[in-house]
């Protein structure tokens, strides 16, 4: 029997490229919905829940769907996407010469069933002076990440240490899906 198609909910190309690298075949579909986290809501549960929420919003009930979502947490609290460049580097400079938490939730659906989990790993950064934070910020890099950085571009120079998953804070938490989509019949087809 050939495995089900499996289908990323999700426009993001790191995902993407992520996923590609660990040697998976997907389709692409992007979810359209609302990302506003509930009054109260803690951040695991926010990203478990958008990740069922983007899974949920592709009706393809014959795929394997897989929604995630990533948020930077600081003191407790959710840091998304920067609003602008200014918003970029007041993030960044909050992040400066400290540790924060990259939470990834996840969700796969497959018919009648569904398997969902948090990731968690802790970045510790570098000191990062206000010149060097503009800079980044005007690059345009990350204008659309979760913390405004991006660790696996000009943003990883910020990062003194990781506990976790180095894909996770890539928001692709992919040492942990590899196992959990192998329970759905998706396993990677090679390996670079």
């Amino acid at each position: 029997m050939a495995a089900p198609r499996f289908v990323l909910a999700s426009g993001s190309p790191r995902r993407s490229a992520v996923l590609a690298a660990a040697g998976f075949t997907f389709e692409v579909a992007i979810p359209d919905v609302d990302e506003t986290r509930f009054p109260g809501e803690s951040a695991a549960a926010m990203v478990e829940r958008l990740a069922a929420i983007k899974a949920n919003a592709i009706s393809d009930i014959t795929a394997v769907v897989l929604g995630v979502d990533t948020t930077v947490v600081l003191d407790g609290v959710p840091l998304g996407k920067p609003r602008d460049e200014e918003d970029a580097v007041a993030t960044l400079l909050r992040l400066s010469g400290r540790e924060h938490v990259v939470l990834s939730g996840w969700a796969i659906l497959h018919e009648e069933r569904v398997a969902s989990a948090v990731e968690r790993t802790v970045v510790a950064m570098h000191a990062i002076d206000r010149a060097t934070a503009e800079a980044y910020a005007a690059s345009g890099e990350p204008m659309d990440k979760a913390g405004a950085y991006a660790i696996q571009g000009d943003g990883g120079a910020f990062v003194a240490s990781i506990s976790g998953s180095f894909h996770n804070v890539m928001g692709m938490p992919v040492e942990a899906l590899t196992p959990a989509l192998a329970r759905f019949d998706i396993s990677p087809a090679s390996r670079p």
